[in-house]
């Protein structure tokens, strides 16, 4: 027999309040996880030396992390919609931290590909789940609480360059195994926000709300057309910042000769503006929609794109970091998109897109280390300038009404 009325809004209403406190441990979290990973990128110009490593072979480095990590997503985020795993992000992060080892002292190539291939997998684990905790924290402010958690990565991000450049770089690869404390913080943390997570599916179950589910915005015939908009525009974004978190180290260092640790500070200032953006994206989109920002920051990259190729070494910088900071504030925005389309397939969507992601990044990786290493790696950027032109594709997205829905739908 249904619910009651009384008892479902009962079970809504006690989440309903944001967990400022729970969205903040996600994101740190967040950090360290991603910064942690960032680190596999970040080593490409001492993994190239070492191992005389071809572009195409960093591209497969990345290909190989980011299949890891997109494959397994979905399926993640498909079991956990049925059965909740709350003390699955420590379990995630435990094969981060034997990657992490692995990686400090892998003896060859194919070393480094089993290292990111584990890291890979904690991250596959690690983001479905995390993804749906923070809408169930979010109190139905679902594009903010998207942002501060996906801050917190692409904080992460942006600190991992900065990290090899004045530590692992002058240490050494081995140097790397000192980053397994922060995978064993990042575990503590997470056991605790898996422990808050259980006590609200609990409580959730007992009001009679567990499993409630709104109904979708658009027709069912329409949602497959518009999942479809929404990965043209996720691929237009990736296969773009797999150009630079791959590549534009060796693109500084080609075209201007700056030195490893300086091309390392322009790819931090670069995942810095990434990080600044994401946090405004979601917020803005809660207040005029999802779908303004994701038309503003796919295509409205587009002029500073096109004019990259062209420019000297102080606008390359400014260009990238408005590149960064208007390209980023996309993801949240799409990632709540779809999950207002699909409502009740929190942790499927998220683990669909997160997976995508990861894959059309690692993809863009190997495709565009193919192109540098037959063209030229300044013929890449001059490729990927037109990219972000597919953000058109917005204009056929469906307005819709984004009034808050139940946290966890």
């Amino acid at each position: 027999m249904a619910k009651s009325f009384a008892a479902v809004s009962r079970g809504l209403g006690h989440a309903l309040q944001t967990r400022f406190n729970v969205l903040l441990a996600l994101s740190f979290a967040h950090f360290l996880n991603d910064m942690l990973q960032s680190l596999i990128v970040a080593l490409y110009p001492l993994l190239k030396g070492e191992f005389h490593l071809s572009f195409v072979q960093i591209g497969v480095i990345t290909l190989t992390y980011q299949i890891c990590a997109s494959l397994l997503q979905p399926l993640v985020g498909i079991y956990t919609d049925k059965h909740p795993q709350p003390y699955s992000l420590s379990v995630g992060m435990g094969f981060t931290l034997s990657g992490l080892l692995m990686l400090a002292f892998a003896p060859n190539y194919a070393g480094v590909l089993g290292a990111a291939a584990l890291i890979g997998a904690g991250s596959s684990i690690f983001h479905p789940e995390s993804s749906r905790i923070a809408r169930l924290a979010s109190g139905g402010r679902h594009g903010l609480a998207q942002s501060i958690f996906q801050v917190g990565g692409n904080s992460g991000s942006a600190v991992g360059p900065l990290v090899a450049a004045l530590i692992i770089l002058p240490l050494g690869q081995t140097s790397i195994a000192w980053f397994a404390l922060a995978a064993l913080l990042a575990i503590v943390i997470l056991a605790r926000v898996g422990t808050w997570y259980k006590l609200q599916h609990l409580k959730s179950e007992a009001a009679g709300s567990h499993g409630v589910v709104l109904p979708g915005p658009v027709s069912a015939r329409r949602v497959g057309w518009v999942m479809g908009l929404l990965v043209l525009l996720l691929f237009s974004k990736y296969f773009y910042i797999a150009s630079i978190t791959s590549f534009y180290s060796f693109y500084l260092i080609d075209k201007f000769h700056v030195t490893v640790g300086s091309a390392q500070i322009h790819l931090f200032m670069f995942l810095a503006a990434a990080a600044i953006g994401t946090l405004f994206g979601g917020a803005i989109g809660d207040r005029v929609g999802r779908k303004v920002v994701i038309w503003v920051s796919v295509l409205g990259v587009a002029p500073f794109t096109l004019l990259l190729p062209y420019a000297d070494l102080y606008w390359t910088g400014i260009l990238t970091f408005i590149i960064g900071l208007v390209l980023s504030s996309a993801f949240s925005a799409i990632l709540v998109f779809a999950q207002e389309l699909i409502p009740g397939k929190v942790g499927a969507v998220s683990g669909l897109f997160f997976g995508l992601a990861f894959g059309i990044g690692g993809i863009g990786a190997a495709v565009l280390g193919a192109v540098a290493d037959v063209r030229g790696i300044d013929f890449v950027y001059h490729l990927c300038a037109y990219l972000p032109l597919l953000g058109v594709a917005a204009a056929f997205l469906p307005n819709l009404d984004f009034k808050a829905r139940a946290p966890g739908n």
